[in-house]
């Protein structure tokens, strides 16, 4: 059964980690929409890549989906949490126990500032620690709590995307997605 998936992004989002998450959803058959929320589709990113959304966020923010994940970035994370549409999205996700993910800043950024890890463990890049409540697991690639994952960076996006496909589909498909595969 194909999962729905929304990847929010916004001008300063961190490339490597959305297009890693895109990628492998993807590949693991996910209908992942990319959703804008700086007013229009097409984004530049932290490192000036231009990147061109499926969807504005006002065009997704009454849509459910299975998962809702968040690449880092500055100042994409700080624009992810600026968004009333996107943060109104989280929260009924969190609501109705579906999954939700974050990496990089947005963990601290957009989860911590708005109360999405209250009673959770999680983990973001080193230099946003300090903004965590629960720093348990904050040394740790990807931290799984509930339908909350998260995760610390541009060097762990692939490993964090496979774990995002685990909790869609099971062991067996993040398996098959993680293969190489001949081109």
């Amino acid at each position: 059964m194909q999962k729905s998936v929304l990847v929010p992004v916004a001008d300063g989002t961190e490339e490597l980690e959305a297009v890693a998450i895109i990628d492998v959803l993807r590949r693991a058959g996910a209908a992942v929409t990319v959703a804008s929320v700086s007013g229009n589709r097409q984004i530049t990113a932290s490192r000036g890549v231009v990147i061109v959304a499926d969807a504005l966020i006002e065009d997704c923010a009454k849509r459910d989906f299975d998962l809702v994940v968040l690449p880092g970035g500055i100042p994409g994370a700080e624009h992810l949490r600026d968004s009333v549409d996107l943060i109104r999205l989280l929260k009924r996700q969190r609501d109705k126990e579906g999954l939700y993910a974050a990496i990089c800043a947005s963990p601290a950024v957009v989860f911590e500032h708005h109360g999405l890890l209250e009673g959770r463990q999680a983990t973001c890049h080193p230099g946003f620690v300090d903004h965590l409540s629960a720093r348990d697991q904050i040394e740790s690639r990807v931290v799984i709590d509930g339908n909350c994952l998260t995760s610390r960076g541009p060097g762990t996006a692939v490993e964090f995307a496979l774990a995002l496909v685990e909790r869609l589909y099971g062991r067996d498909k993040r398996d098959e997605v993680a293969i190489p595969m001949v081109v």
